[in-house]
């Protein structure tokens, strides 16, 4: 067996690669594939996409849906690449409007079929607020899978296995972030690491009560970290530290193991527990606050690339 930590990793957890780069789909082979308006703006960026962007521009009845026409485009590409799921989000301009977010991911599983990607192959990304947690408990009983994102608390990840999510990924760096600027002086490496302890915990509780949830620890600032959460269902990473993993070699080790479920599932938590539990965790409200931002910063930035080329 190759000797390189990716290759290792691999045989452990589902690699996910957190990106619309195809290149960089195509080199590092991984199961399955996640974006953000980010990583759409990265994309749509490049000077290979212009003219077919400009196209959907022009063709589009509005912004928004040249915006989900775009996304659903590069998820398509992405989809021919990979064997497992392709992640697209809901605008985060919805996070807090259930209906809304119904509409629109309905929506983009039609134009995803109109691509000739079935549902199966798809995971609706939606911000796990309260109102983003009750859109996915139902778009799961429609049959259409979703990826909870954003989530930094216990509380957040308590309420999506309650409503059934298919997947919720964990922000390991930004709550390592968080940490770090409210108490500098402390010592966070290795098993220190509170993205990672958060992510154990999420998954520990998940793996003893049955839960059918996939925990997939994301947007990470080191290697260690992934090192970390080695035997995770699954993990997605940017290609950086995917090439830095397939460069390093040594023995990596398993960290994290599934049990059988040894306790039944507690009492699902109502909306006043759920909004409670946020409110006393600072971290948890601050980053789910300034990643809701923080997309939406990169969307417009998106809907003004798009609206320039309508006019071209």
């Amino acid at each position: 067996m190759a000797d390189d930590l990716l290759s290792q990793l691999k045989t452990m957890t589902t690699v996910v690669a957190d990106t619309g780069d195809l290149e960089a789909i195509r080199r590092f082979e991984p199961t399955d594939a996640t974006t953000n308006p980010s990583l759409i703006l990265q994309a749509a960026q490049q000077e290979a996409r212009r003219a077919r962007l400009a196209e959907i521009a022009r063709h589009a009845t509005d912004i928004d849906d040249a915006l989900d026409a775009v996304a659903v485009e590069i998820g398509s590409e992405v989809s021919a690449l990979i064997p497992g799921y392709v992640s697209t989000e809901v605008s985060a301009r919805l996070s807090f409007d259930t209906d809304a977010t119904l509409a629109r991911a309905r929506s983009l599983i039609e134009r995803y079929a109109r691509h000739g990607v079935g549902p199966e192959r798809i995971l609706i990304k939606v911000a796990a607020t309260w109102e983003g947690i009750r859109a996915a408990q139902i778009l799961e009983r429609e049959g259409i899978h979703t990826n909870l994102t954003l989530l930094f608390s216990f509380a957040q990840a308590r309420a999506c296995a309650d409503a059934g999510v298919t997947l919720v990924s964990p922000f390991v760096g930004r709550i390592l972030d968080w940490h770090k600027a409210n108490e500098p002086d402390a010592d966070f490496s290795g098993d220190n690491d509170p993205g990672v302890k958060s992510v154990k915990r999420i998954y520990e509780h998940f793996k003893g009560h049955g839960y059918d949830t996939i925990v997939m620890g994301a947007s990470f600032r080191n290697a260690g970290e992934i090192i970390g959460l080695a035997g995770c269902d699954r993990l997605t990473i940017s290609p950086k530290l995917l090439e830095e993993l397939s460069d390093t070699h040594g023995r990596l080790e398993r960290r994290l193991t599934a049990l059988d479920a040894e306790t039944a599932a507690p009492e699902p938590q109502d909306e006043a527990e759920f909004r409670w539990e946020m409110n006393e965790d600072a971290m948890a409200t601050e980053k789910l606050a300034e990643g809701i931002r923080k997309f939406m910063a990169d969307q417009r930035k998106l809907e003004a690339l798009l609206g320039e080329l309508r006019k071209s």
